[in-house]
């Protein structure tokens, strides 16, 4: 699929997703969305891939928020109907993802950064849900994985004074993994994935899984979830050989199987 919006480049088990309108902030309009959610699918289902990386072109943004020249004209239906499947086709990926987040990432590109699994950030980074002050609300997943991550406190002060906080400020807070200089959020986000990418896939995924059931099932539930992706990794040449690996003290050559 040639993309119009994005850029879609492999760095070896590693797929780097760049959002591509430097001119409007990488703001998110809905064939962008749709854009990314394709390309995130491509290398989910490519086994060569083991980790994706999302960015923004530029220094000055990851994304500044929703396209509102696009927003501004639309009906409650086309709102519901128009670009959720993407957010939710993006919320599905199973492989493991990182933000590597410069500038700006406000509105619904604090959510999209939030989709993903690990943050990194750049020292200019802002974060913000700004969207009271166009008279509307979080849409993309804001105030419910706010609220899971920072608290009810700190969520509704975000959310209803629609200030920006800095990426030291989120760090502290748990929702930055690692604040890192600017320019550099790329590169620490790719030593990241390098690290993941010598796991087990198999493992990746069910752990992500796993962790994600933690949001969204009571605790009896998502202990039993576990439980059973445990057991299931016992079924894979993966842990057979990471576990032979550990007792002949050499690393393990994960196949993903």
């Amino acid at each position: 699929m040639d993309y119009q919006y994005i850029t879609l480049e492999i760095d070896a088990a590693i797929g780097v997703i760049t959002l591509n309108r430097p001119q409007q902030l990488n703001a998110l309009n809905w064939g962008l969305v749709g854009e990314l959610a394709h390309a995130l699918e491509t290398c989910d289902a490519d086994d060569a891939i083991r980790v994706m990386i999302i960015t923004g072109s530029g220094e000055k943004a990851f994304a500044a928020g929703a396209d509102i020249k696009e927003m501004a004209g639309q009906t409650p239906v086309s709102m519901l109907s128009g670009g959720f499947e993407s957010w939710e086709r993006i919320r599905k990926v199973h492989k493991p993802v990182i933000a590597a987040v410069n500038g700006y990432a406000l509105g619904g590109g604090c959510e999209l950064a939030m989709h993903c699994d690990i943050i990194v950030a750049s020292e200019n980074a802002q974060f913000g849900q700004p969207e009271i002050n166009l008279g509307i609300m979080p849409g993309a997943g804001g105030t419910q994985r706010l609220a899971r991550t920072l608290g009810k406190f700190v969520t509704m002060e975000m959310t209803l004074t629609g200030r920006n906080y800095s990426a030291q400020e989120l760090h502290q807070l748990g929702l930055v993994n690692k604040v890192v200089a600017i320019g550099q959020a790329l590169e620490e986000a790719k030593n990241m994935a390098r690290k993941i990418a010598k796991k087990s896939p198999v493992a990746a995924r069910f752990i992500k899984e796993s962790v994600l059931a933690a949001f969204e099932t009571p605790q009896e539930v998502g202990l039993a979830y576990e439980k059973r992706l445990f057991g299931l990794l016992f079924s894979t040449e993966d842990q057979k050989e990471g576990m032979q690996a550990f007792i002949e003290k050499r690393d393990a050559d994960f196949k993903g199987r």
